[in-house]
Parts: C-alpha cells; sequence; structure tokens
C-alpha cells in the first residue's frame, strides 16, 4: 500500500476508529472482561476487525464477498491476530445462518443500511445479535452532506434530486440505493428498541478539501486534527459525508 493511499484509507477511519476504541472500553468495563465479542457486519477486509483484534477481543466478520474476506484471512495473518478473527461469509438478511443470537457484546454495522433492501428488518436482525447492554456502532452516509457536496461540484440538478428524493438518491448513477439523515438513524435504532448515544461528523472537509491537502504530508495532521474536532460539533453533522452513531441495547 502506497504512503498516499494509507494517508487515505487513516483520513477515513481515524475518528471513527477513535470513537469506536473507546466505546470497546467502557463495554469491557461494563461488562467486566477484558475480552469481548464483536460481530463486524460487512466488515469486508479487515479495517477495523483486525485493530480490534489487535486489541485482544474476538471478532467476527459477516460478509458476502469471498475476496474480501480472503483478504481479511491475509491481514488477520500479517497481524499476528487469525486466533481472534473469524471469517464467515452471509450478509445481514441470513445471519442467523451463521451466527448466534445475543452473542456479541459490541456490533458494527458499517456502511450496510445503505444497500440492503430493507433498512429497518436488516437492522433489526443486527441488534438480535447483540447481548443486554451491548453496543451498537452504526455508520452511514449523510444524505444533507451529499447534497452540498453534489452541490458544490457543479452538480445542481443532482443536489436538488438528492434534496427532495426519499431515499436520498441522485438518480440512476448514483452508487448508492439509499443515504440517511440524523433523524432517520435515530428513528431507526428506537423502532429497534436500541437507546440511541452521540452521533458524530465523519469526514467533514475531508471529501471537500482539493485531494493534494489529504495527501500532503505537512497539511495531513492539521486536516486530521480538525476533523476530529468537528466531530464532536453538532452544527457539523449536516456537512459530513458519514454519521456514526452509538447505541445501546437495554441490560436485561
Amino acid at each position: 500500500m502506497s504512503d498516499q493511499t494509507r494517508r487515505r484509507s487513516s483520513m477515513r477511519t481515524a475518528v471513527v476508529w477513535q470513537v469506536l476504541r473507546e466505546a470497546l472500553d467502557r463495554r469491557a468495563e461494563a461488562a467486566g472482561r477484558d475480552v469481548l465479542d464483536v460481530l463486524d457486519t460487512g466488515g469486508g477486509t479487515g479495517n477495523l476487525a483486525v485493530p480490534i483484534a489487535r486489541l485482544g477481543h474476538r471478532v467476527t466478520v459477516v460478509d458476502p464477498s469471498p475476496d474480501a474476506l480472503a483478504a481479511l484471512e491475509r491481514r488477520a495473518a500479517e497481524a499476528g491476530v487469525t486466533d481472534l478473527v473469524r471469517a464467515l461469509q452471509g450478509d445481514t438478511h441470513d445471519l442467523f445462518d451463521v451466527v448466534e443470537p445475543d452473542a456479541a457484546d459490541v456490533v458494527l454495522c458499517h456502511g450496510v443500511l445503505e444497500v440492503v433492501d430493507d433498512p429497518a428488518a436488516d437492522l433489526g436482525r443486527i441488534v438480535r445479535a447483540l447481548r443486554a447492554g451491548g453496543t451498537l456502532s452504526l455508520l452511514a452516509a449523510n444524505r444533507t452532506g451529499a447534497v452540498l457536496a453534489r452541490a458544490l461540484a457543479g452538480h445542481f440538478d443532482q443536489a436538488r434530486d438528492l434534496l427532495v428524493d426519499p431515499e436520498g438518491r441522485y438518480g440512476p448513477a448514483d452508487p448508492l440505493p439509499r443515504r440517511f439523515t440524523v433523524a432517520d438513524l435515530t428513528a431507526l435504532v428506537a423502532k429497534a428498541g436500541l437507546a440511541a448515544g452521540p452521533v458524530h461528523a465523519i469526514r467533514v472537509f475531508a471529501d471537500l478539501v482539493p485531494g493534494v491537502l489529504v495527501d500532503d504530508p505537512g497539511s495531513f495532521d492539521a486536516l486530521l486534527d480538525l476533523e476530529r474536532a468537528a466531530a464532536e460539533q453538532p452544527e457539523y453533522r449536516a456537512l459530513a459525508t458519514q454519521l456514526h452513531l452509538l447505541a445501546g441495547k437495554p441490560a436485561a
């Protein structure tokens, strides 16, 4: 992997990783265990699964792509955490064909609800995989941020379509079936029986500034610090490419 690719990947995941790591620590303390069982739905090649395993937690990744899972296994082997990472082919629609209900302390649902046929039903199944008192980490594409990005790129018709389309799409060429607002996500987790926690703005500036600034080592750290600061400010959620929400399952 080139330094440029590594920097771009880090910019995409750094804020989510910081929030998630703190959530894992809180969940471990509440559970009274150093080792948690983590389920990563749609976890692909292990961008988060492997770092979580490096912390000593057991991670199960469920993904429909055999190629992604093969890459995950290679990454886990390179990191020396093969014994802590389990790769299973499947999807959220048939989740319990490959995992057991009530088996995870933490579930990651990142970039999943945008592409499934029925987000509410799939999220309901994901929540069933959580133990009582468990934590959901939900990451999804932000509708309002996409409107801004299309407008700034000069695609004003697409921006307007995004603004009014019920699913938050800009037309047949849009690669995503849907996008969400903060209200959409909080309503979904409430319907699934979870208590919504903090919402973080992800990639507020990184996808709006010229790419050369993301690639420049001299500006990278300052941009990342800015992203971390903006993530905590509710007024910047509307600008973000993605929204990250933590939610908790009631204790038994």
